[in-house]
């Protein structure tokens, strides 16, 4: 069945990866800006990241048939330091137009500080001004509840279209949260944290199939870039209609990205 994995950290995988995404029928991935497992230490190391992204993701996911877009910010556990922060974000429109970029990700809290959420804010008007989606990352664990709730407040201080958010690695405690407040929800499908197949099909069929999607959000740790086809089969083993299926991992992908305007399913 072919899906789109729109949540993967490409910049830390192999072309193996990119291969057997492609051969489990991945059509599109979408990669947001991310921690890279250390501090950065200049504004420059982004802007070759950001090159990264924008310039050499894409051709090499085009050598296995896959388009790549990708989302830009500077990641939470890296706005500590918000003047280091906002030199980062400064970069930002410089690469803006480029005609892979979707939007404004992945931003959001880590620790759920004071400067997180002010650098937060400053990425929310950023989306506002250029007029892109927003990919909200939420914290881990233990922060992920109160983390959500200061984030949904600020996206409604902002006065944010919410159908043009969405709020990544929602759980059980959080998903209808979201859900309710009019913004899109993503599962993350984690070997060892976030959620199990098994989780996000309860969690599909206790809060349905609208205004969702499911990614692996593969990264440098313990994670799996073939997490959403591995789901897939555990949706046909709990007997899921096909065209559900189909849905929550292309069309619910499409129906939200498509809020781009770079973003292309052919040609």
């Amino acid at each position: 069945m072919p899906y789109i994995e729109p949540h993967a950290h490409m910049v830390s995988r192999t072309t193996a990866d990119y291969e057997a995404m492609a051969i489990a029928g991945c059509e599109v991935i979408c990669e947001p800006a991310f921690w890279a497992g250390f501090d950065r230490s200049s504004p420059q190391g982004f802007h070759d990241y950001y090159r990264q992204l924008t310039e050499y993701e894409p051709a090499r996911a085009a050598k296995f048939g896959i388009k790549h877009y990708c989302w830009l910010c500077i990641n939470p556990k890296e706005a500590e330091d918000a003047g280091f922060a906002r030199e980062v974000m400064a970069i930002i429109p410089d690469f803006i137009d480029a005609p892979t970029v979707l939007g404004i990700g992945e931003i959001g809290l880590n620790k759920n500080t004071i400067s997180e959420l002010k650098i937060f804010e400053e990425h929310v008007e950023l989306a506002k001004k250029y007029d892109l989606p927003i990919l909200i990352h939420t914290p881990h664990l233990e922060d992920k509840l109160k983390g959500t709730k200061l984030i949904l407040d600020a996206l409604k201080n902002a006065n944010v279209d919410p159908s043009r958010v969405i709020v990544d690695h929602v759980e059980e405690h959080t998903a209808g949260l979201v859900l309710d407040a009019g913004f899109w929800a993503g599962m993350t499908l984690y070997p060892e944290s976030k959620c199990t197949p098994a989780r996000a099909i309860d969690m599909l069929e206790n809060f349905g199939m609208e205004n969702i999607w499911m990614n692996s959000a593969c990264d440098w740790g313990v994670s799996d870039p073939l997490a959403v086809p591995k789901c897939i089969q555990e949706m046909k083993k709990r007997q899921l209609a096909k065209d559900l299926v189909h849905k929550v991992v292309y069309e619910n992908p499409i129906k939200f990205l498509s809020q781009s305007k770079n973003f292309k399913i052919d040609g």
